[in-house]
């Protein structure tokens, strides 16, 4: 049997954890903000359930500062490969007028963390998946595949999960949540050879690299 190649080897591994969430969850969703990682997420998810529509809406948090050209790309995308399409704001910071340019910080956590909260809170999602990598922080170093989050999202690092031999642990109890990451073992290296080997189009206001980067990539 022809062994897998690398990027073969990394799409099957998050193919199978995307079934294994759905399979386990009573509400999934997968986080879209119309960046490559979200976007490759999504991709995925359509293969992992080929030939049918996804089985699972993509979930966005519009911190109602986004560029015009991301909302145009979240929506177009949605609606060409059939995903139900879910958009939240955080409706007091709007009335409140928050933005990034006076308000900082408080813009970010009210509009951003906070609105994550709501939006996962009404919509009853129990397994969310994201498209975070280990090697973007140190803190992300040390998520899990499958993440618990208490009642109010809250991370304990203390309290994860051992991954031996890549099983994965999908119970929780009815107070808790799991963020699922099928992309943890990704590199950014592994990411754009990727995109590039599917021809993926991504959001005309993300960089791309450079053209001999991508022929490096590519060989």
């Amino acid at each position: 049997m022809k062994a897998l190649s690398h990027l073969d080897a990394l799409e099957s591994e998050a193919i199978r954890i995307l079934r294994d969430g759905v399979a386990e969850a009573a509400k999934p969703v997968p986080l879209f903000s119309g960046g490559k990682g979200s976007t490759v997420l999504a991709h995925l998810a359509i293969k992992a359930f080929f030939p049918a529509r996804p089985a699972l809406p993509l979930l966005h948090v519009d911190s109602t500062w986004e560029f015009h050209e991301v909302l145009e790309f979240r929506s177009e995308f949605a609606a060409a490969h059939g995903f139900e399409l879910v958009v939240h704001h955080n409706e007091e910071g709007r009335r409140r007028g928050l933005n990034p340019i006076e308000h900082g910080s408080l813009y970010t956590s009210s509009m951003r963390t906070e609105a994550l909260k709501q939006a996962l809170d009404n919509g009853g999602y129990d397994v969310v998946f994201g498209g975070a990598r280990r090697d973007e922080e140190a803190t992300r170093a040390k998520e899990r595949v499958v993440s618990v989050r208490n009642r109010h999202h809250g991370w304990d690092p203390k309290k994860q999960r051992p991954e031996l031999w890549s099983i994965y642990n999908w119970r929780r109890n009815s107070e808790e949540t799991l963020r699922g990451f099928p992309l943890s073992n990704w590199t950014e290296h592994d990411l754009w050879a990727y995109i590039l080997r599917e021809r993926i189009s991504l959001c005309p206001s993300i960089s791309l690299p450079s053209e001999r980067w991508c022929r490096w990539a590519t060989n």
